[in-house]
């Protein structure tokens, strides 16, 4: 799939992706969510089912979180408050002990949630608003959005996929 370059063209890849992923992970046998064997999203780390999603929560709730305060005008420290861009595998840490005590269902409810939720902002925001004004440095609105939602959805696919196969689970 294209990056996406419009309103539309993003709210079709988030539903598309998520969509696929969401079979996915519906696939997986609750009893292996908690393995740590899936690569981590820092080098040389492995990581659980419930880590991956706890991952596209955390990213998903930046995307509210800095979507909520740049119309409030407020100043936002991307990637977030105490932490650089360099420093995203210690970020995937903070959100994996966010989450660590909610089961696999409970994740996967508050997945749904977080992308309904990102859905609705796009609802509201218009294409010019999205992608023909620079939000954050040189990237629009929507290209932040992609970066943290439709894109990280098919790379956990990709890497949920890898898994199953070497896991001889059967796949969607």
């Amino acid at each position: 799939m294209a990056i996406p370059a419009s309103k539309e063209e993003l709210q079709q890849a988030i539903h598309t992706n998520y969509s696929k992923l969401r079979k996915e992970l519906l696939a997986i046998p609750h009893e292996l969510t908690q393995v740590k064997n899936l690569e981590g999203h820092s080098k040389g780390t492995l990581m659980s089912i419930n880590n991956l999603v706890s991952y596209l929560i955390g990213w998903g709730e930046l995307v509210l979180k800095w979507n909520r305060m740049k119309d409030n005008n407020e100043h936002v420290d991307f990637p977030d408050t105490g932490y650089k861009w360099n420093e995203l595998g210690k970020l995937a840490q903070k959100f994996y002990k966010d989450y660590e005590h909610d089961d696999y269902s409970l994740l996967l409810e508050k997945l749904d949630q977080t992308v309904k939720n990102i859905l609705l902002i796009l609802d509201k925001k218009t294409n010019t608003e999205l992608y023909e004004v620079p939000w954050y440095e040189k990237w629009t609105r929507g290209r932040m959005i992609q970066f943290n939602t439709s894109s990280p959805y098919n790379n956990a696919r990709g890497r949920i996929k890898k898994w199953m196969k070497t896991a001889n689970i059967l796949s969607i």
